[in-house]
């Protein structure tokens, strides 16, 4: 493991509060693009007269997009610095909004998808690198968990913003809005931005040292021990995400335009416990902060195996436990973020790029079993939901706590 100090004056300088909401915006592109067009499918499905299946194909090119675009972007911002990348990715973001926008067939559709996720991935990946750039470990968890402030707002509006533009306009005014964000995100990059790389001093990039950066990164117990931890609980929450609309409007008899409250509810949650993270975070450790955290979706996830398992699935466990699970994530992600990020200094980069891919891959993976498994109660919300927070205890103990001892 290596660690560098800062190679140029801006990355010493503290980020500004206009700086952290710029890196949060392009942090929250990718649940953006996400959650404001899902109210869309059945209208693109009439419009462009396709099948659910086919719909769904824009949703997992999308993934796919982002899932690929983090490994090639990190890597390049470590050689070329920060900004080169972010400039390329926002305006292939927008272009392919437009072209997602102007569609006649569901087969562009999942092209321009695939496209988009793959330049608005950059500020996922980037972002990251630049609070780690700027940041000591303990100061970038505190980072992290204001930008997840931001964050958090886009389960809650996005959805709504979504339902209001296909109701009133149409399914091709929520790429338009897109193409907007992207350009107002590029515009911010250009201003908002300092660069944090020196790219002269960097060594030269070959495919075959990629690839051996990555190597190594996946034998370093630390990193990937913080990177499945906070990963697979975030896949809990993802889970979450694609069976929760099923549980609870379906089997639990809560009306269509209630279910935002519930969503909106623990996204609260998830916001609220991310800014008493940074609070605790002037007195508490983060591998303490994290620690202790994870007993939240350990615990949450078994309430809610047990209690759908017994068929003891009650509306107010179900809740509780939802709320316990999502609004752990407060504290999970930003330190897990920054304790995986702490070592790699001088390949921010290659190491956020590879931990976004990874958790990226796990969600992707819950969000297929949920989609896979058909049954008509709450078992696959709550087993998967389990095995993610067991999971997540459990790797940390092994592959983190384990190195401590």
């Amino acid at each position: 493991m290596t660690t560098t100090a800062p190679s140029t004056p801006a990355q010493r300088q503290p980020l500004s509060i206009g700086a952290i909401l710029l890196l949060g915006t392009l942090t929250a592109i990718g649940p953006m693009s996400i959650d404001m067009y899902l109210p869309s499918f059945p209208a693109i499905q009439q419009s462009l007269q396709a099948s659910a299946g086919a719909v769904q194909w824009t949703l997992a090119s999308f993934f796919i997009g982002l899932a690929l675009g983090q490994l090639i972007y990190g890597p390049l911002s470590d050689r070329f610095g920060r900004k080169p990348p972010l400039y390329f990715g926002m305006a292939l973001y927008a272009l392919a909004s437009v072209g997602c926008m102007l569609s006649h067939s569901i087969e562009m559709l999942i092209l321009c998808r695939f496209l988009q996720a793959l330049g608005g991935c950059t500020g996922m990946v980037i972002c990251r690198a630049i609070v780690r750039d700027r940041c000591e470990p303990q100061e970038a968890a505190r980072i992290f968990s204001l930008l997840m402030l931001v964050m958090g707002l886009a389960p809650i509006l996005a959805p709504l913003l979504g339902g209001w533009l296909v109701i009133h306009l149409s399914w091709r005014a929520l790429f338009g809005v897109l193409v907007g964000f992207g350009l107002i995100c590029l515009t911010g990059i250009h201003f908002g931005l300092t660069e944090t790389v020196d790219h002269k001093k960097a060594a030269p990039m070959h495919f075959g040292g990629v690839l051996k950066g990555y190597g190594q990164l996946l034998r370093d117990r630390w990193f990937l021990g913080y990177t499945l931890c906070s990963g697979l609980a975030s896949a809990g929450m993802f889970a979450y995400i694609t069976g929760s609309p099923y549980v609870l409007i379906t089997l639990h008899g809560i009306a269509p335009e209630h279910f935002g409250w519930v969503f909106g509810s623990n996204a609260f949650g998830l916001i609220l416990a991310s800014q008493l993270n940074s609070r605790f975070l002037k007195a508490n450790d983060l591998d303490t902060l994290l620690r202790r955290a994870l007993w939240a979706p350990l615990l949450a996830g078994l309430l809610l195996a047990v209690s759908a398992w017994l068929g003891f699935d009650a509306l107010p466990v179900l809740l509780l436990g939802l709320f316990c699970f999502v609004g752990s994530l407060g504290f999970i992600s930003p330190n897990g973020s920054a304790a995986a990020l702490k070592h790699h200094g001088s390949r921010a980069g290659l190491a956020s790029a590879l931990m976004g891919s990874l958790q990226f891959t796990l969600a992707t993976v819950v969000g297929t079993l949920m989609g896979a498994w058909q049954d008509p109660s709450a078992k696959p919300l709550a087993t998967l939901m389990c095995v993610c927070g067991v999971g997540a205890w459990l790797i940390h103990r092994t592959l983190v706590m384990r190195q401590k001892a």
